[in-house]
């Protein structure tokens, strides 16, 4: 269990307060000055609770406020502005109170920040999670006048790093292609990485950011920052640096969103989460993966099921003959869940392509005629537990909806009405609370009528195209993109305190929600609507920086691929697909006998290793970004008793060199008896198959994988057992 310990010590003058908060491995420190500035000292590893004063005598100054505001003494990045009632650009917060306490979760440590002449507070709270290296930040802004004033900007975190020989690592893409990792050395002056899409805010950009302190990237050595912003809506995080300085802000996004706050009322910015390693980038992606499984995921320590998805078997095509036909072929191949995807629904605008239906959430019975209700009894039947396709909070101007409520849409005044995916899709409005209940009832309807749904599969093939809402008024129009992820984020509490147990994947046109603020009500995220296995190795390798395999939907698909055309050998797509959770996509009747075998081969291995998958740690051994012509990762449980292994042959050169892969998750005092969990050929499984090794040969001499891998798209997934 992560100890953490909060300490307030006099040093010179009585209002002086120094306090730090400590993880088992990290610890930020903090002075508070009476009726004066606080200032954040220290981040870094753990100190003691009597150190930071002590370091405080090493330097000539504070390092940085910890949460500076604009109008006095303007110069440099700020983390609050404001424009006052009389017209006043300027805050003087100064520290009215420190509190220490404690909720379900964690230790924190709020700073009550007031201005000097307006009635203007700022409640900085700071987080240490219960047995993890996280630390999380926030801030509660508030009113506490008569008279609205308007926020400009209002940033989550001001993050002092120690500046050197920084390189600054964050995660790019589009559609198909997402969370690709770009590196690039911390100059002189200012980085930014946001994101304007509105709805799909982690495809473009992720809202993730790792700092290194002490020269490029390493995967097990040096040190490293790791921050993520739990904000679904437009973010911006700025990495500033000069010559001496370096300052991590992060927040949402101010563009087109100044912010007004009424008397009385309060604005909670989004929680910054962060971590600081000494075992390189590993460290972090570990430390994010063990707080995710805990607190930011729903039913993280909970096994997920393997699933079959019915898109890329049938897409559109749905019917109550293929969905048994499909529920029956998963439940032959080892898997316990089948997912219905998009087409099930719409009666007058029936849903047989993108055009049509969205809004319209009946069944249509020409596809159905026992309904949604038949095919739960259906799924019960044949063994398997029973999930659905739905995309809540959009609609197509083809609909029932729509054409009841157009005033539902976002849509700007006297402008002609923007559509996406088909020509019709547009985005209902969730600043309204009527539209709130519209999607909260789906969900709700769903589930009311059919209690043994167990997963819902939740889309969103849309960006916020026109920048107005009918319910907002005209001098709160600025708030929309804020006041939309108010509502969502009301709506899935909703959905979560009512239905607690259904599972929930996080969808978004593939991969354009894999994002912390919107992972606590969800289970899991679809990585990509690419399912091409040898490009699912760089995405699932960059989406597993921040993010565990527990939440990463990885399915076996056909080939060749629906995306690229690529043809991949079963084996190796089936190898990748078990490094995440496990899933299939595509028509399983198919397949071969030879091909069904093996399906049923690997799912009952990844059975077996799925405890260590899901839950375990893990340890990227040679990155595919590297260029060479294997990638590797493994996984470990707690105790490093039991180690499970991937390897892929990407890019295959006859007689190539190839590195030993030094399994640097295994414990050194342990002896491994080592089994081949997916032969190609039950018979003959690979050569390193029943044989017994050391951690210290694994972790110091390594495996020779042209040994094992032959020929381009070739695969092991290995099982190390402690004797």
């Amino acid at each position: 269990m992560t100890a953490v310990l909060l300490t307030a010590a006099a040093l010179g003058s009585v209002k002086a307060q120094h306090y730090v908060l400590s993880t088992e491995h990290t610890s930020i420190g903090i002075t508070a000055n009476k009726d004066g500035k606080s200032y954040i000292q220290y981040y870094g590893a753990r100190i003691g609770d009597n150190d930071l004063p002590r370091l405080f005598a090493l330097k000539s100054n504070y390092t940085s406020e910890s949460y500076p505001a604009f109008g006095l003494k303007t110069k440099g990045q700020k983390a609050i502005a404001a424009i006052m009632p009389d017209g006043n650009y300027s805050l003087d917060l100064a520290v009215s109170n420190t509190e220490r306490t404690a909720d379900k979760d964690g230790q924190l440590l709020i700073i009550t920040l007031r201005d000097k002449v307006y009635p203007v507070q700022v409640r900085q709270v700071f987080k240490a999670y219960a047995g993890t290296d996280i630390i999380g930040t926030w801030t509660e802004i508030s009113n506490q006048g008569k008279k609205s004033l308007k926020l400009t900007k209002f940033s989550s975190a001001y993050i002092p790093l120690e500046r050197g020989d920084n390189y600054m690592l964050h995660y790019h893409g589009e559609w198909a292609c997402e969370n690709y990792i770009d590196e690039t050395k911390m100059p002189n002056g200012e980085v930014v990485i946001n994101e304007k899409d509105g709805l799909r805010t982690a495809w473009i950009n992720n809202p993730t950011v790792m700092m290194t302190l002490d020269g490029a990237s390493r995967e097990e050595q040096g040190e490293v920052f790791g921050g993520a912003l739990m904000w679904g809506g437009n973010y911006k995080i700025q990495a500033v640096a000069t010559n001496q300085n370096l300052h991590i802000i992060a927040g949402m996004n101010e563009e087109n969103s100044n912010y007004t706050l009424d008397g009385g009322e309060t604005l909670t910015t989004p929680e910054f989460a962060m971590t600081y390693s000494q075992q390189g980038k590993g460290g972090v992606s570990r430390a994010f993966h063990r707080w995710a499984r805990r607190y930011a995921l729903q039913h993280g320590n909970q096994l997920r099921d393997i699933l079959l998805n019915s898109w890329e078997g049938v897409y559109f095509n749905v019917n109550q003959a293929g969905m048994e036909e499909m529920m029956k072929n998963i439940k032959a191949l080892g898997g316990e869940l089948f997912v219905m995807d998009d087409g099930w629904f719409g009666d007058k605008w029936a849903r047989n392509n993108g055009e049509t239906g969205l809004g319209d959430w009946m069944v249509n019975k020409k596809k159905l005629p026992e309904g949604v209700k038949g095919l739960v009894k259906a799924a019960k039947r044949q063994g398997v537990k029973f999930g659905i396709w739905i995309e809540p909070e959009m609609a197509n101007t083809k609909s029932e909806l729509y054409e009841k409520h157009p005033e539902w849409v976002l849509q700007c005044k006297n402008r002609p009405l923007s559509q996406g995916r088909g020509g019709t899709q547009v985005v209902l409005d969730l600043c309204n609370p009527k539209v709130q209940d519209y999607v909260f009832g789906i969900t709700d309807n769903l589930l009311t009528e059919n209690p043994e749904i167990a997963y819902i599969k939740w889309d969103c093939n849309a960006y916020i195209m026109d920048y107005g809402s009918t319910y907002l008024p005209a001098d709160r129009q600025e708030e929309l993109y804020i006041r939309y992820h108010q509502g969502l984020r009301k709506v899935l509490q909703r959905i979560r305190d009512k239905y607690p147990d259904v599972i929930i994947q996080c969808c978004s046109s593939g991969g354009g929600r894999i994002s912390y603020g919107y992972l606590p009500w969800y289970d899991e995220f679809w990585t990509s609507d690419n399912t091409d296995a040898y490009q699912r190795v760089f995405l699932q390798w960059s989406a597993s920086q921040f993010y565990p395999a527990i939440a990463m939907a990885a399915h076996a698909s056909a080939s060749p691929n629906h995306q690229t055309k690529r043809e991949v050998p079963l084996k190796f797509r089936f190898d990748v697909a078990m490094s995440g959770r496990l899933g299939l996509e595509l028509q399983p009747k198919d397949m071969s006998e030879q091909e069904r075998e093996f399906a049923q081969r690997a799912i009952a291995s990844y059975k077996e290793i799925r405890p260590v998958v899901q839950l375990g740690d893990l340890y990227r051994l040679v990155s595919p970004y590297d260029k060479g012509s294997i990638a590797a990762l493994m996984y470990a449980n707690e105790d490093k008793s039991r180690l499970v292994f991937f390897g892929y042959n990407i890019q295959y050169l006859h007689k190539e060199m190839v590195p030993y892969v030094k399994l640097s998750g295994a414990d050194e005092n342990k002896t491994y008896v080592i089994k081949d969990m997916s032969p190609a050929d039950a018979a003959k499984p690979c050569f390193l198959d029943g044989k017994k090794v050391s951690g210290k040969v694994l972790r110091n001499a390594g495996l020779k994988l042209n040994d094992i891998l032959k020929g381009q798209m070739s695969s092991v997934c290995l099982e190390f057992v402690a004797e």
